[in-house]
């Protein structure tokens, strides 16, 4: 084990604890949850779960809030071209998204591994886990690229189906082509956050990830409507402007890593060894997450093409409220990140007790701050919706789904909560067979029963998520509650 003593990392209680009995069985926490070590205190862990959890959340509400002035910078351009625009924005992520599906599996490998040699204190681990993670995403990042680049209309027929008006059609395919000329920086600060989050680091992404909002929207500002001697270049410029924030997000990110100063580090003068033991390790937690991400692809593909034949009104009214939905989770995603990395260094260091005691006061904070969210969403939804987009319908379509948001909120971020526990022991298998069953069987199937037989139309698209979602988080609190999670991948 090597520890380097100047080098800053964060410390928890776990730190002060020794190493934990491995025949421990783990239901023997669940049940007796009370139970805590000697010298530490609840407030002890509810300290660090906070630590982990604030930056975290900043950092993604901020992202989110960027990604929501897209869409409202996009849909306040005048008449319909505003609601061609958000409707382009919103089918142009889901290809995107599809590409990320791998990258984003080798990042969940990349967190658990990283919290586990955290936990034993073995920095050398750390990084050898890291720098091959950074490489072999930099090479799948650019054959993506590639990918995107040359294929992008194929891409978004294949997503949007023959639902959306040529016009529409064309300024998705300018907005996505663009995005993917800057996908290998994106994905790069992706897996340099992964790292960062596996070693309880929360702060750093947040300082170049909101620095790379700031410049974002700086961009959006002089791009979307032409301002300091720019043409006014609409969602081009809103495309450029998100790559552009991207790019300077990697840039710091780099920065940061780059030298042994910090305990996640990158050195082109230091040889990388390929270590086949420990990547294997990575693809096999990795796998499984990567499965779940193309199944719920999948299903999300499914769901879009359904969603699209409704028209531009009502699929520019479900990216509305599915941005709306989005920034509210990133509460659930937050608490999430610090239960994934909190789990992962308890079991590195095998005390069973800490990762439930993790979990499951993670959990009591991430359901109220979802339920002061819903009332906030409840009380005002139209207004919120009128930031968006100021067309009548929109407003008066989306209201209703805003409530159906904001009562199922509480229940969805335990799934959240509990998911990111599954996935710092490494149990990506259960995650994925969930992920299957319910997007891709019981959403899919639902909304085209919804939408296509009885002719609810949105409500019907929006009652089969929230059945997705209610399933997903019973399933998730019963492998939780079962204790096999934590013996899943032995590392």
């Amino acid at each position: 084990m090597s520890e380097k003593k100047n080098v800053k990392t964060l410390r928890t209680a776990l730190d002060n604890l020794p190493y934990g009995d491995k025949n421990t069985d783990v239901r023997t926490f669940i049940r007796h949850s009370s139970h805590l070590p000697e010298g530490v205190t609840t407030g002890m862990i509810r300290r660090d779960v906070i630590a982990i959890t604030w930056p975290s959340f900043v950092e993604l509400i901020l992202t989110q809030l960027t990604g929501m002035a897209d869409q409202i910078m996009v849909g306040r351009m005048p008449g319909q071209e505003g609601v061609m625009g958000l409707s382009a924005v919103g089918i142009a992520t889901q290809p995107k998204f599809m590409l990320m599906t791998i990258m984003m599996a080798l990042n969940v490998g990349a967190t658990a591994v990283i919290a586990r040699f955290r936990g034993q204190q073995d920095r050398e681990r750390v990084n050898r886990v890291f720098q091959q993670s950074l490489i072999l995403n930099a090479l799948l990042g650019l054959f993506f690229m590639i990918v995107g680049v040359i294929f992008a209309p194929q891409l978004l027929r294949f997503f949007a189906g023959s639902g959306l008006s040529d016009a529409t059609f064309e300024r998705a395919v300018s907005y996505l082509t663009i995005q993917f000329y800057g996908f290998v920086p994106m994905v790069l600060t992706f897996t340099i956050t992964a790292a960062l989050r596996g070693v309880g680091d929360s702060r750093t992404p947040l300082i170049y990830n909101t620095t790379a909002n700031v410049v974002n929207l700086i961009f959006n500002y002089i791009m979307i409507y032409g301002h300091f001697g720019f043409p006014a270049m609409g969602i081009v410029g809103a495309s450029l402007a998100t790559i552009i924030g991207q790019t300077v997000a990697f840039i710091m990110a780099f920065i940061h890593i780059y030298g042994d100063k910090h305990y996640v580090y990158f050195s082109f003068r230091e040889r990388v060894h390929y270590d086949h033991v420990l990547m294997k390790n990575v693809i096999n937690i990795g796998i499984p997450s990567m499965i779940e991400q193309l199944f719920m692809r999948g299903g999300m593909i499914i769901f879009t093409r359904t969603l699209t034949s409704l028209g531009d009104i009502l699929y520019a009214t479900h990216n509305v409220c599915m941005s709306i939905q989005s920034i509210s989770f990133m509460m659930g995603q937050a608490f999430a990140n610090a239960t994934t990395t909190l789990t992962g260094q308890s079991l590195g260091k095998w005390r069973l007790d800490m990762s439930v005691k993790y979990a499951r006061e993670t959990e009591k904070l991430g359901v109220l701050a979802s339920a002061i969210a819903s009332v906030l969403i409840i009380v005002f939804n139209r207004s919120i919706i009128g930031i968006f987009n100021s067309n009548p319908d929109v407003i008066a379509a989306g209201s209703g789904i805003l409530w159906l948001i904001a009562l199922t909120l509480p229940i969805q971020s335990i799934q959240f909560i509990l998911s990111g526990a599954l996935r710092g022991a490494g149990d990506t298998r259960f995650t994925a067979i969930v992920m299957i069953i319910t997007v891709f069987v019981v959403r899919s199937v639902t909304v085209l029963l919804l939408v296509n037989v009885f002719n609810l139309g949105l409500w019907g698209a929006w009652i089969a998520l929230m059945a997705d979602q209610m399933i997903r988080t019973a399933l998730i609190v019963w492998r939780f509650r079962s204790g096999k999670w934590a013996l899943a991948r032995k590392i």
